[in-house]
């Protein structure tokens, strides 16, 4: 897990020297890192879960709210069921391509209190990503 982590880290620290954003490539290829460590701890959510998912399909069962959870706070857009808005301002700004940025601020803005007061984590990453579904034109999750 350490090592992943490492590997994401030094993706993230390396992406803003190549240039401002990244490729989709990229953006799938850190996504891509995140979902495989994130997979094999929900055994329930097989890949077509976990495509639906990316695709915006967002269940509402505690396996699929977990899984959510777990990749949101790898993408550190969520630390212990609380929105970290500055924090995901930054991957948007590290990780994304150019042409998905206005639609991802303005959705971070319109969604950001989406979960306060959601006490469960699984629960408040779910109204999260639901919220980002709904705000954000161009969705993308790992």
């Amino acid at each position: 897990m350490q090592y992943l982590q490492l590997i994401i880290g030094s993706l993230l620290v390396s992406l803003p020297f190549c240039r401002p954003g990244a490729t989709e490539d990229q953006m799938w290829a850190a996504g891509k890192l995140m979902r495989d460590v994130c997979l094999p701890k929900f055994p329930k959510i097989t890949t077509e879960i976990a495509d639906g998912i990316q695709k915006g399909i967002l269940p509402d069962d505690k396996d699929a709210k977990c899984y959510i959870n777990c990749v949101m706070e790898m993408m550190q857009t969520m630390k212990k069921g609380k929105f970290m808005v500055e924090s995901t301002l930054k991957q948007v700004e590290l990780l994304m391509p150019e042409s998905y940025k206005a639609s991802y601020r303005k959705g971070i803005s319109e969604c950001k209190d989406a979960a306060v007061g959601i006490k469960n984590n699984c629960d408040a990453a779910h109204a999260q990503l639901t919220c980002f579904r709904s705000k954000i034109e161009i969705f993308v999750f790992p």
